[in-house]
This record gives structure tokens, sequence and C-alpha cells, in this order.
């Protein structure tokens, strides 16, 4: 079971993750916007520009399921169930979730379902 500081430092860590989200977020928003058919940058830089934006909309996509399971997982951070693997039920190790707050499963029914 997590102590009292090994949850707030937890939630630190939560918060600083969703605070580099909410900058990304912004970020890649700008760089998903359209591209102008008006912008007179060639045809070979114009097929890279739409393709960085493909790459950017993936980030971004990535980013805000980020942001929504860091905020679910802030949420249950207080919960009797935090910390414990869906699958097993036994306790998702520190370390794991100290990198990856938002683990719900143990390493090794991770390594078990590969």
């Amino acid at each position: 079971m997590l102590t009292a500081s090994e949850i707030d430092k937890i939630r630190g860590i939560i918060t600083s993750q969703l605070n580099k989200l909410e900058l990304d977020i912004k970020e890649y928003t700008e760089l998903t916007k359209p591209i102008s058919p008006e912008n007179a940058i060639g045809r070979i830089s114009r097929m890279d520009a739409i393709n960085n934006k493909s790459v950017n909309e993936a980030a971004l996509r990535n980013s805000k399921n980020r942001q929504q399971r860091l905020k679910r997982t802030l949420a249950e951070l207080d919960s009797s169930s935090f910390g414990l693997c869906r699958q097993c039920g036994n306790e998702i190790e520190l370390e794991k979730l100290l990198v990856m707050p938002d683990s719900v499963r143990c390493v090794t029914c991770i390594k078990s379902a590969r």
C-alpha cells in the first residue's frame, strides 16, 4: 500500500506532467492549423508541410489522450484501489508509478500479455 508521502509525490508528478501537456497541446494545436493554399511555398515544401501537419495531429491526439488519463488518475489518486493492478490485483511497483502514474497494470501482467 502506498504511503501518504508517496501519493503526494505522485500527485506532484501528475500535476507537473499535466502542466507540460497543456503547453504541448497549445503548441500542437498551433502547428495543426490548416495550411492555406495561397501560401507560395512551393510544391515540395507544401508536401512537407502537409506531412508535418499529419505528424503533429497524431502528437496532438496522443497528448490529449495522455492528459485525459492523467486527469482520471488524479481523480482516483486517493481511492483505495489506486496503485493496484487491474488485472491481478497486486500492487504496481512504486518506481513504475513515479515514471508512469497513469499505469493500471503491473510489470508482470504486462509481460505476460506479450
